[in-house]
């Protein structure tokens, strides 16, 4: 079965980004207010292994092994004010995920645990999880984009889970 999105209005496949903050690293259950980051334009999973290649003299080919991973979710979204500055001005890591806003989790470095819905249909759905930490915000604004955008990152510490459930 091939997977695909509907961007149609009205239509349930949706990708869905929630993040929380304050969990131990390690644990992926989301608590019981995650954001879940609003206004995505697109996001790019990426997924990569580090590979150590070398040559031996017994061989005409390189040698690879593949080693590390890493690992990293890429997007662009339109800024939403409460989710992108936070509930609080000056928050601090300590502070909820709501209070820091997406800047806030950057700026304060907050360990930030991730669940995508990554498909919609079939037995079950499935939920790409992580943790990481929010880097790359760069918003920008034009007269030709009249709205402010900005790429994320978030980069992965740790592999990607794959679960059916949030």
């Amino acid at each position: 079965m091939s997977n695909y999105i509907n961007p149609a209005p009205g239509t349930a496949s949706q990708i869905v980004l929630k993040l929380d903050a304050g969990i131990a690293l390690g644990t992926l259950t989301l608590g019981a207010s995650p954001l879940t980051v609003p206004a995505l334009k697109d996001i790019t999973m990426n997924a990569s292994n580090d590979i150590f290649s070398w040559s031996q003299l017994d061989s005409t080919a390189k040698k690879q092994i593949a080693t590390t991973s890493t690992n990293s979710l890429a997007m662009n979204l339109v800024v939403d004010s409460v989710s992108f500055f936070g509930t609080t001005i000056g928050s601090t890591q300590t502070d909820t995920v709501a209070a820091q806003g997406i800047l806030g989790l950057s700026r304060n470095k907050t360990l930030v645990t991730f669940s995508m819905k990554f498909e919609e249909g079939g037995a079950t759905d499935k939920f790409i999880k992580g943790q990481g930490y929010i880097t790359g915000l760069a918003p920008t604004v034009s007269a030709d984009s009249p709205v402010w955008v900005s790429p994320i990152t978030i980069t992965v510490t740790g592999d990607f889970t794959v679960s059916a459930t949030e």
